[in-house]
């Protein structure tokens, strides 16, 4: 197919190089160097999506990060991805798009009913429609879920190749138009270290779409000057293809380079995406300014684009939009797109809102023939599939209403010129205030912190010749600042450029009222219309959060680009109060939407997290025990003998830790070692109970809560010496705890001579369980005293086992005699055969993750993180005395008078018993009082942990119920898909009620 709308020359694309494309199914072709944007407009497709609400037909609006309207599904399979702005997507061979949020095709959208249903769906509708009667609300659900969202995410494995990178530098310029590229010139040459990132495919920004002079040459000869010197100077690195999309604390900027994405297919070997961490010692932003769109009725139809997007498809992609053309403008930027359609041959009338335009930008177009009609408004637009022609009226002086009789403009484009918005994503995501001009009709920048410097358009200065001083200004002091000496360069020539004043009307005037006859579009993505906004208003709203919330306005996968300014000058207006009274919407990152895929990165699979193996994880390997992850652990999950099923080899291993010997390796427990003179300070902040009178040699459980007085985790420590204790965790709240103490420590109690080593991998731990643990420890030590005097429960002695130095602790997990053998990590599988060896005699069995957990299930001990979820405090567990009565004050204290965790209905840790001893319950399961044939039916809490216990001879259940200690004895029930399970409630205890089997 011909591309009816490229012009014969001219632009930045490579016409040696034609390109073919699909898009819904239509082969087309296009150029090297075009977006898919700019191909479809070559090939006069304007017509290219849906909106989200009403499904209305919308176009292409935009050229770059700020458009709405033209998201795309892109590539098939693993590649597929949604919501590809076709503005951002640079054509390659074989490309292939879709339009999306369009059933069953894009022309014949069943959606569309939605939009002359529209009345029916005013701002909030869901809020308000959605609520009655309860029966329908999975119904409800299920639709709404169903028609939410734009495009489908991959449902195959992603091929692509992703990589991360860490970098220091200097100075980082943000943004390479003509303010960033003069900013990383004067950085560059004092010998600073520089980068300069711009997420075009070359850098250049404005420069790239604009015709003027620098130094009375082209503009482009400029700018191929300044890239050149740029490459030869050693210490500066230009990356294009690469969007800021977040800046942190301490000058972190995070960048998503796109490497491969204009590659397509396999990427030629090369990964797809970089995701750039960039720790800059100086940030310069020149983040340029993005063009506001016109509120008018009926704004939305294709065929209507910003001027700006107009004049850069012109002149950077050769391609006219249209040939009968509208611009309408309040400002000089219009006739930047007025001049460049003339140019390209089309037909152009200037709708000025100014009701005297003038200033050479003015005279200029007069000189070449166009129609410009000052004062004017447009009061409504004509058109179907695209814009076939306006309605357009003089207005009164005061630009609120029109005056006299309609004029009709046949057109098949139709550009808008609003002003112009910095963009001050970035700089308002590191903790930067706005200020709002009123010259401008704009929020710029308000005050600059440490080490960031700001320059060109971002600072409302939108003349060329500004932003060029600006940017040598900002770059130089950057340089500076970092310690490097710059010396002064002449600022390039720019002659004329200083733009007259403009106009600014936030709703074009009419001669129908808001809201009758047309819709008056502030957010395209979203729908949301000026008369959206006033009914916000009218409801009760007047935050402007609220208000986005409410009509979702500036929600969009643009984030408001195009859209904030004119809401909350409406809004403004209609609340009677000025703009910075309103204030603005929060500024989050990513500025643009970031794939997925670059944030896992090559953090897959077996990459996703370090594995980590026990000493002994290969014997256990060749005995053929499978394994479970816990945490970043690899754990032997149970020890099968031949012909063996799992349920036998652990009933087996659970018994022999109960009548001989069970041996385990523990060595992945979280061990902290805690030393200097305030470290039973710190036990008494952050556990429940009190540990000044610890003794040397002693241990004691201890429990810990956070500042919600909830369970997060629990563990012994042991006193070592007279400052020096040793704490263990959870396997998997290692991390968490260590962390949660160094915060304290050093946020809160800086002052504390404390210090905390993680010593997780220094120890090896076996534990040895059993009626005969201590015989066959003593056949392996000759310095340790193993009697109860010399060696009670809960201390600690320090010697050798068959050998090797070791501290032995008495401790028991499983309710048995119980000791936990440390050794240095490099001795643990000596150990394990050590014990295994001499312990045969005693038909010694290694027990795994699931006998243990039987083990301590049927003596009613929790895990944390499985018997508690962030919602339980230890009175729920039945554990208050635990919690220290005497102590002054620690973690969580407070929270435990509150009424609401004092309550008797909350949910308690109780044991469950099966009517059927054989049955075990799913963990998980929800248990329910009054059973009922089908839904819905009253939660009164679920099973947190559930075994088969040989021990008992019955399954065993721990489970948090409401009220759940007032219920033992009771019948409940545990429903499940297919059945359910009658259940009586119990003390959460089992096996060995008096406790005494661990005393041997």
């Amino acid at each position: 197919m011909t591309q009816k709308n490229r012009l014969a020359e001219g632009g930045r694309i490579d016409r040696s190089r034609p390109l073919g494309f699909l898009f819904n199914g239509q082969r087309y072709t296009g150029f090297a160097g075009d977006t898919l944007a700019s191909a479809l407009l070559a090939n006069d497709v304007h017509f290219v999506g849906r909106s989200f609400k009403y499904h209305r037909k919308r176009g292409i609006f935009g050229s770059g990060a700020e458009e709405p309207n033209a998201l795309v599904q892109l590539e098939l399979g693993g590649r597929t991805e949604p919501n590809a702005r076709a503005t951002q997507v640079e054509l390659y061979e074989g490309l292939i798009a879709s339009s999306q949020n369009c059933w069953p095709s894009l022309e014949a959208d069943l959606g569309a009913v939605n939009s002359l249903l529209s009345r029916f769906f005013p701002a909030g509708f869901y809020y308000k429609t959605f609520m009655w009667p309860p029966s329908l609300w999975m119904t409800y659900e299920r639709y709404i879920r169903k028609a939410a969202g734009l495009g489908r995410p991959p449902r195959e494995r992603d091929p692509d190749r992703y990589e991360k990178a860490w970098r220091h530098c200097d100075v980082l310029v943000v943004g390479a138009g003509p303010a960033g590229i003069t900013a990383a010139l004067a950085a560059g040459r004092s010998g600073a270290r520089v980068m300069l990132i711009d997420e075009q495919a070359e850098p250049g920004g404005s420069l790239l779409s604009r015709k003027g002079a620098i130094d009375g040459a082209p503009a482009t000869e400029w700018l191929d000057r300044a890239l050149a010197e740029l490459s030869s100077l050693p210490e500066v690195t230009v990356l294009p293809r690469t969007t800021a999309y977040g800046y942190y604390d301490h000058n972190m900027v995070c960048l998503i380079e796109r490497i491969g994405d204009h590659r397509g297919g396999s990427n030629g070997g090369v990964p797809r995406q970089r995701l750039w961490h960039i720790r800059a010692r100086q940030v310069v932003l020149t983040t340029g300014a993005i063009e506001r769109p016109l509120v008018f009725s009926d704004n939305d139809r294709p065929g209507i684009l910003l001027a700006s997007a107009i004049e850069a498809y012109v002149n950077r992609y050769a391609v006219a939009p249209g040939r009968r053309a509208v611009i309408v403008t309040g400002n000089d930027s219009g006739y930047g797109a007025a001049l460049a359609l003339a140019g390209a041959g089309s037909a152009v009338t200037v709708i000025d809102l100014r009701t005297e335009p003038r200033g050479p930008h003015h005279e200029m177009a007069r000189t070449r023939g166009i129609e410009i009609l000052g004062g004017h408004t447009v009061a409504r637009t004509f058109g179907n599939g695209r814009v076939t022609g306006v309605e357009v009226m003089p207005m009164t002086a005061d630009g609120e209403g029109v005056a006299g009789s309609g004029r009709r403009i046949e057109c098949d484009l139709v550009g808008m010129a609003g002003g112009w918005s910095p963009t001050v994503h970035l700089y308002s995501q590191a903790g930067g205030k706005l200020r709002y001009d009123e010259a401008l009709a704009a929020f710029v920048p308000g005050n600059f912190r440490t080490g960031q410097h700001l320059a060109g358009a971002v600072c409302g200065s939108f003349a060329l010749g500004a932003a060029l001083a600006e940017g040598f200004a900002a770059g130089a002091a950057a340089a500076e600042a970092a310690g490097f000496r710059t010396a002064a360069a002449p600022v390039p020539a720019v002659d004329g450029d200083e733009p007259s004043p403009q106009r600014v009307l936030w709703v074009l005037p009419s001669s129908k009222p808001l809201g009758h006859g047309g819709k008056y579009f502030v957010d395209f993505q979203n729908d949301v219309t000026a008369a959206d906004l006033k009914l916000a208003v009218r409801e009760g709203y007047r935050s402007v959060e609220h208000v986005k919330r409410y009509t979702t306005t500036g929600m969009g996968t643009d984030q408001g680009k195009t859209s904030n300014i004119n809401a909350l000058a409406i809004l403004s207006e209609t609340v009677n109060a000025a703009i910075p009274a309103v204030g603005t919407t929060t500024f989050r990152p990513p500025y643009t939407p970031v794939t997925i895929g670059a944030f896992a990165s090559r953090d897959l699979g077996d990459l996703l997290d370090p594995i980590r193996r026990t000493p002994t994880h290969g014997w256990a390997e060749k005995v053929g025990a499978p394994f479970e992850n816990v945490g970043q652990w690899k754990r032997a999950w149970y020890f099968p003998r031949p012909g063996e099923t799992m349920h036998a080899a652990v009933n087996r291993e659970v018994k022999a830790a109960r009548t001989s010997i069970g041996i385990v390796d523990a060595s992945t427990l979280g061990k902290i070692d805690i030393q200097g003179p305030d470290a039973v300070k710190l036990l008494n902040w952050v556990y429940t109970n009190a540990w000044d009178n610890l003794a040397i040699g002693r241990s004691r459980y201890g429990l810990m809560l956070d500042e919600n007085g909830m369970v997060f985790d629990d563990g012994v420590t042991t006193r070592i010496g007279e400052h020096h204790y040793h704490m263990t965790t959870t396997t998997g709240g290692a991390a968490r705890v260590l962390g949660w103490l160094e915060e304290w420590l050093q946020c809160e109690w800086p002052h504390y001579r404390v210090f905390l080593t993680s010593v997780t991998e220094q120890w090896a731990t076996v534990g040895v369980a059993g009626p005969n643990a201590r015989k066959l420890l003593a056949e392996l030590t000759s310095d340790i005293a193993l009697d109860d005097e010399g060696f009670p429960f809960m201390s600690l002695k320090e010697g050798h086992v068959a050998g090797i130095p070791a501290r032995v602790f008495r401790i028991s997990f499983t309710g048995e005699l119980s000791y936990e053998i440390n050794v240095p990590t490099s001795y643990g599988l000596a150990l394990w055969q050590a014990l295994m060896t001499a312990g045969e005699k005693y038909d010694i069995t290694p027990y795994g993750t699931e006998a243990m957990h039987v083990l301590r299930a049927e003596r009613g001990y929790i895990i944390a993180g499985q018997d508690t979820d962030g919602t339980v405090t230890p009175g729920d567990l039945g554990m208050d005395w635990i919690v220290s009565k005497k102590k002054p004050d620690f973690l969580g204290k407070r929270s435990l008078a509150r009424a609401d965790t004092r309550r008797d209905d909350r949910k308690h840790l109780v044991g469950l018993l099966t009517q059927n001893p054989s049955e075990v319950i799913p963990e998980g399961a929800q248990v329910v009082g009054e059973l009922k044939p089908r839904p819905p039916m009253k939660m009164l809490g679920h099973v947190t942990s559930s075994y088969y216990s040989p021990n008992v001879g019955r399954s065993i259940a721990l489970a948090l119920i409401e009220g759940g200690r007032a219920r033992i004895g009771q019948e409940l029930h545990a429903v499940l898909p297919d059945r359910s399970i009658r259940l009586t409630v119990t003390e959460p205890r089992f096996f060995d009620l008096e406790g005494t089997r661990a005393n041997g």
